[in-house]
């Protein structure tokens, strides 16, 4: 519909924008450069600032679009139908006031809808809200725990470097770690008997009531010594003694005596065979016997897993069973500790079980401890039953809460990963 001039007063057409006036049109001429001035002072009746009310959405919709709103249902015109406006009407010096109203209120008092493109500002807006909410949900992950924090006033836990010794053991333990394969190279043994051999040492050891520090370390130094230096079977039952003489002189507070070691291998040798056995053993290994063992990344793992009796017992039934067993040298001992305590936890609370909290103080992800977890599960399970029954018999016990009596995680080995 095309309407005269007067129909829209107080437009500025398109062929005004030096100053020049249409000829013949407006009722006030104006001089050329006389319409300059600040935009606060422009009066609002000029193209997208009308003369009403402007609705401002409680979202922040610019008031461009409230104004194109207010013009729509006011004047009753389609945009595209205005013809070339020009000046009716000067220029006021003084600005009008803007009252601003709520969409949602200026939507209730109108009969006529809300324009198309404010409804797609208004969804569009809310959409982005949404996104912003779910975004805030994926980024609140489960939070990592201080497991030192309570331990800042005790001097002996260290707490000023721990983190440091524990990135040097892990660094460390590939100097204590053996080839998965080193008994191609012995001539007489095998590893069914190494496996015989460490299962009678479970048993010394309980009856001697060592520390648990001292069993690892002996396991760790046979396998050391076996892995570079040939040994006779005859002789292997030997090397079990003065391997676990040795782990005690370094563990232990009150060492057990020579004699009592003959007699526990049933005199099979004399004292002059356990001390040689001794030299040549600390010599092959060039007195190294600093070395992380699965209990020192035990300690600070079941730490991270706020561990109560329960979980700790049954994590360490688990990793003495992987100590019997030659296929398990594969593994470092850190990640024999972790999945140990990752098993135990799926084992006690029936489902697959791995905080944070574990994962950034063991750095080992759930992916990268199934594989051992489920050799684990499968020596549970068959722990009870065979020639090696060493360890199940210690964890019978009520020294040991009867960790056999939990059953195993056999889910584990039915999970599709």
């Amino acid at each position: 519909m095309a309407g005269s001039d007067e129909n829209y007063p107080g437009v500025i057409g398109p062929g005004n924008v030096q100053g020049v006036l249409r000829g013949g049109v407006g009722k006030f001429p104006v001089a050329t450069g006389t319409n300059r001035r600040a935009l606060s002072n422009i009066n609002r009746n000029i193209i997208g600032g009308p003369p009403y009310p402007c609705a401002v959405n409680k979202r922040g919709l610019s008031e461009k679009f409230a104004a194109q709103l207010a013009n729509k249902q006011q004047q009753q015109y389609k945009p595209e139908e205005i013809k070339k406006p020009v000046l009716s009407e000067p220029i006021s010096s003084e600005p009008e006031d803007c009252n601003i109203i709520d969409v949602e209120d200026y939507k209730s008092s109108n009969d006529f809808a809300v324009p198309m493109y404010v409804q797609h500002t208004e969804a569009m807006l809310e959409e982005i809200d949404r996104m912003d909410e779910v975004e805030m949900e994926d980024v609140e992950e489960e939070p990592i725990m201080d497991i030192d924090g309570c331990d800042k006033k005790n001097p002996l836990a260290v707490v000023e470097y721990v983190d440091d010794l524990y990135n040097f053991y892990k660094k460390a333990e590939i100097s204590g770690f053996v080839a998965s394969n080193y008994m191609e190279q012995q001539f007489d043994i095998n590893e069914r008997m190494r496996g015989i051999l460490i299962d009678w040492l479970i048993e010394v050891h309980y009856k001697f009531e060592l520390m648990e520090e001292t069993l690892y370390l002996t396991v760790n130094l046979i396998d050391r010594f076996l892995a570079v230096q040939p040994v006779a079977r005859k002789k292997l039952q030997l090397v079990g003694v003065t391997a676990m003489l040795l782990a005690c002189k370094y563990e232990e507070v009150s060492v057990p005596v020579v004699e009592d070691l003959i007699l526990i291998s049933d005199k099979a040798y004399s004292r002059k065979e356990v001390l040689d056995m001794e030299k040549l053993m600390v010599n092959t290994l060039q007195f190294n016997l600093s070395v992380p063992t699965p209990y020192v990344f035990m300690r600070r793992f079941l730490k991270a897993s706020q561990c109560d009796t329960k979980l700790e017992l049954l994590s360490f039934f688990i990793v003495e069973l992987c100590l019997v067993e030659y296929d398990m040298l594969k593994f470092p001992p850190s990640l024999l500790a972790a999945a140990a305590i990752y098993t135990a936890q799926c084992t006690l609370s029936g489902t697959k079980q791995w905080s944070k909290t574990n994962e950034y103080y063991t750095s080992y992800s759930e992916e990268q401890l199934r594989e051992c977890s489920r050799l684990m599960v499968n020596f549970h399970r068959n722990s009870g039953t065979g020639k090696l029954t060493g360890v199940h018999r210690k964890y019978s016990t009520s020294k040991f809460g009867y960790a056999v009596k939990n059953e195993p995680a056999n889910f584990l080995l039915e999970a599709q990963f």
